[in-house]
C-alpha cells in the first residue's frame, strides 16, 4: 500500500470521506491543509501543469461561481496567480503518492494509481469534489459554502456574512 499526503479544506466533508477511502484501502496519510500549505508557483505547478487549466479549479469556489473567474477562459499565468492568493480555487484534494501527483479525487483514476482494494462509494457519497461539478447543493438540502471555515471542534462556521455552510 501506498502513503499518500493529502491536501485538504479542514472540515471538508467529501474530502474526511475520500480519506477514509483511501485509508480503508491500507493506505497510510499525511494530511495537509490546502489554505494554509506555503505554496510556490513551481510547487502547484507540479500538481496541475498536466492536466487543461478549467481542471485546476474547484467549480465550488465562491469566485468562479458568481463568474468573477471563467476557468475555460482564463490563462495559466493568471490562474495560477489567483490560485496562489487563494487555495480556496485549487481543485481538491491534491494527493502525492509513489512519485506521483494527482488533483481532484475521481475513485476509477485513484483505483488505477495506488488502489482501492474493492472499497468504492456512490459519487453522492463521496461528496462534491469527488468529480469536482458540484453545483453547490446537495441532497441533505444544505448549501455548499467554500467560506465557511473550521472551528477547532471539527465543525464549520460560515464567515461569507449569513449563508450557513454544509460540512463539504
Amino acid at each position: 500500500m501506498a502513503h499518500v499526503i493529502f491536501y485538504e479544506k479542514p472540515g471538508c466533508g467529501g474530502n474526511a470521506r475520500q480519506k477514509e477511502l483511501l485509508q480503508a484501502a491500507g493506505h497510510t496519510l499525511t494530511v495537509k491543509s490546502l489554505l494554509a500549505e506555503p505554496w510556490t508557483r513551481e510547487r502547484l505547478l507540479a500538481f496541475l501543469a498536466p492536466l487543461p487549466v478549467p481542471e485546476w479549479f474547484n467549480r465550488a469556489a465562491p469566485q468562479v461561481k458568481a463568474g468573477e473567474i471563467d476557468p475555460e477562459r482564463i490563462d495559466a499565468e493568471s490562474a495560477l496567480a489567483r490560485m496562489l492568493e487563494n487555495p480556496l480555487l485549487v481543485r481538491r484534494p491534491l494527493m502525492e503518492a509513489a512519485g506521483e501527483r494527482k488533483v481532484g479525487f475521481i475513485q476509477e483514476e485513484v483505483d488505477a494509481w495506488i488502489g482501492l482494494a474493492g472499497h468504492h462509494v456512490t459519487e453522492a457519497e463521496l461528496g462534491c469534489q469527488g468529480n469536482d461539478r458540484c453545483s453547490g447543493h446537495h441532497e441533505h438540502g444544505g448549501h455548499h459554502d467554500d467560506n465557511a471555515l473550521p472551528h477547532g471542534n471539527g465543525t464549520e462556521y460560515d464567515d461569507s456574512g449569513g449563508q450557513e455552510a454544509c460540512a463539504c
